[in-house]
């Protein structure tokens, strides 16, 4: 109770309201890492989920599924590119040269649908030449590759693509294969996902194709929670400590410091010696 008052004191209040709100921060941290740490634990789940899966062949019944929630899934689909309908995802980057990849719909076989596939990567020049033409399949051909979610916006940085006006006309380029905005300009239906072209070792040469580099680990929040709970407990109990510390250096020193001329001990020993000459 003694050490409580005291941290509570005039002296010490507004350091203890700092370490209180320091150590507050701290605790708020490390939950949020846990959090972050729950995020990855079910990403990895639903991830190795799906990657523990056969491929699907996308046509007939399988056009129905649940393709959004079906992300990392291996896939084969048929059908015919329509080039003229394709566009550019911007700021993308192979062996640090940039680029774009190509975002081409692909008129599945069979059906009246479409899914947009990414074939690739092509270099920045070759991008504004605005000539696209070298890179084109004719024909009816097979697309292997893995599942994708579209994007709207960035993850970090609020960063998105221009609403697109009805009747505008086809933009070429854009920063997200945001599949929404991209169904107002294309004269398909498109499936709710779309196809990352996977590298076909009898395919050389441009568009560059890659899958996604995962990485299915738990990362390191659980040991930046323990940091920052660690933090946290060493504010709260080496708190008190440090203000008996300084109470008793300060205590120290005034018991160390000389009396000066004038002070209350000499004033009361000069009015003994006045009285006793009085007398």
């Amino acid at each position: 109770m003694k050490e409580l008052l005291r941290m509570f004191s005039r002296r010490w209040r507004l350091a203890t309201l700092l370490v209180i709100a320091g150590a507050g921060l701290c605790v708020r941290l490390g939950i949020w890492q846990l959090d972050r740490l729950e995020q990855r634990r079910a990403f990895n789940s639903r991830v190795q989920a799906q990657l523990d899966q056969p491929p699907l062949t996308l046509s007939g019944d399988a056009l129905q599924q649940d393709l959004y929630h079906m992300e990392y899934r291996q896939v084969v689909v048929r059908g015919k590119y329509d080039h003229s309908q394709e566009i550019a995802l911007s700021n993308q980057y192979w062996e640090n040269q940039w680029g774009v990849h190509l975002i081409t719909p692909l008129i599945i076989s069979g059906e009246q649908q479409a899914i947009l596939i990414d074939r690739g990567w092509i270099p920045g020049a070759e991008y504004q030449s605005q000539d696209w033409s070298k890179y084109h399949e004719p024909g009816e051909v097979i697309v292997h590759g893995v599942l994708r979610r579209p994007l709207s916006k960035a993850e970090m940085g609020g960063r998105t693509d221009p609403t697109l006006s009805p009747g505008e006309a086809l933009r070429k380029t854009w920063n997200f294969v945001n599949i929404e905005q991209l169904a107002r300009q294309i004269s398909y239906p498109l499936l709710p996902a779309y196809i990352q072209q996977a590298p076909d070792p009898a395919w050389s040469g441009l568009p560059y194709r890659s899958q996604p580099e995962l990485e299915l680990s738990e990362g390191p929040h659980m040991s930046y929670a323990l940091q920052w709970f660690t933090f946290a407990i060493l504010l709260v109990a080496g708190y008190p400590f440090f203000i008996r510390r300084q109470e008793r250096n300060t205590l120290s020193r005034r018991s160390e410091q000389p009396s000066l001329p004038g002070s209350s001990d000499e004033i009361q020993h000069r009015g003994r010696v006045h009285q006793g000459t009085t007398r």
